[in-house]
């Protein structure tokens, strides 16, 4: 079989090719001697959905289906063996649905959808979603985004030297663009300003059972209370919103609450935000603590209902 026979096989590819006509082909190729797409090189590329030349060099897929051996098409699975069955079946119907052959196109089109379209997508409308709201927005795109990413970087650190060049070269580019996807998720929901009446009261404290009986007991008082249950998630809050009143846990599962509160008293964004400290410790130990941390009050647990009234000025 001849160079010239294949670049003319259009319509079938009943023949193989040795290694000898291979290298001459891919010269010639690669030396961009044929001007135009070869009859040979489309017939792949709409076989398998893959391309035949990358950034001038022949790759590898083509080689191996110029010589007769499997490939796989753009309806074949292309999913790693790790996941689940339940995974790779909703995978396969979504591609099949959106048409999709593989990851690293559906987050290059993702990408190039957020960049587009990103004045469009946040509108006004979305511009006043509560600060929940975009939460779970940005929850649901960077989970899936993080096991990508996560997935991508073990592969290339673990079997970084076992990778055909091919594999290795699209694994790499799905974990780039899968950075620029996540810095461009992150950049347009900051860029998001919250809507300024979203509560009043800030409930920082980790047992739930708490925050549904204060919460319900201050809605039915007029006010709206918004429970977070580590440090760490009220100081993000405090980033987004600035409540009328902080109710403080003393004893949370990542911060003191001592510190958190000697923390926001000492911010000159949030300072002037009253907090009361919500304790079980001895009252005489937290009296000790009140010029220390800054605090404006404290309520013992179990507390009574009524011990909130004092609190009602700072509403108003």
């Amino acid at each position: 079989m001849t160079v010239d026979k294949i670049i003319e096989d259009e319509n079938n590819k009943e023949d193989t090719i040795n290694d000898e006509e291979l290298e001459e082909l891919v010269k010639k190729i690669e030396s961009g001697e044929y001007k135009d797409t070869l009859p040979i090189i489309k017939k792949y590329e709409e076989e398998t959905g893959k391309y035949a030349i990358w950034r001038g060099v022949v790759t590898e897929g083509f080689k191996k289906w110029l010589k007769g051996e499997k490939i796989y098409d753009r309806d074949k699975e292309r999913i790693s063996l790790y996941i689940s069955e339940e995974a790779k079946e909703e995978w396969q119907e979504f591609i099949k649905e959106h048409n999709y052959s593989t990851i690293s196109k559906l987050i290059r089109e993702s990408v190039n959808y957020f960049i587009d379209n990103k004045s469009n997508i946040f509108s006004d409308n979305l511009l006043k979603l509560d600060f929940e709201t975009l939460s779970n927005i940005s929850h649901a795109l960077k989970e899936p985004l993080t096991t990508i990413k996560g997935f991508s970087q073990l592969l290339l650190e673990n079997s970084n030297d076992e990778l055909n060049p091919e594999i290795k070269s699209k694994i790499e580019s799905i974990f780039e663009q899968s950075l620029l996807l996540e810095s461009k998720i992150k950049s347009i929901l900051d860029d998001i300003s919250i809507n300024p009446s979203l509560y009043d009261i800030l409930l920082i404290e980790d047992d739930v059972a708490t925050i549904r009986l204060l919460t319900n007991y201050f809605e039915n008082k007029g006010y709206k209370c918004k429970g977070v249950i580590s440090g760490t998630k009220a100081i993000e809050e405090l980033k987004h919103y600035e409540p009328k009143l902080i109710l403080l846990d003393i004893i949370l599962p990542d911060l003191s609450g001592y510190d958190l509160c000697k923390m926001i008293h000492t911010n000159k964004k949030t300072k002037h935000i009253p907090i009361y400290l919500l304790t079980a410790i001895p009252e005489s130990e937290v009296r000790k603590k009140l010029k220390e941390t800054l605090a404006d009050g404290f309520i013992l647990k179990p507390f009574d209902l009524i011990d909130f009234n004092p609190l009602f000025k700072f509403l108003e």
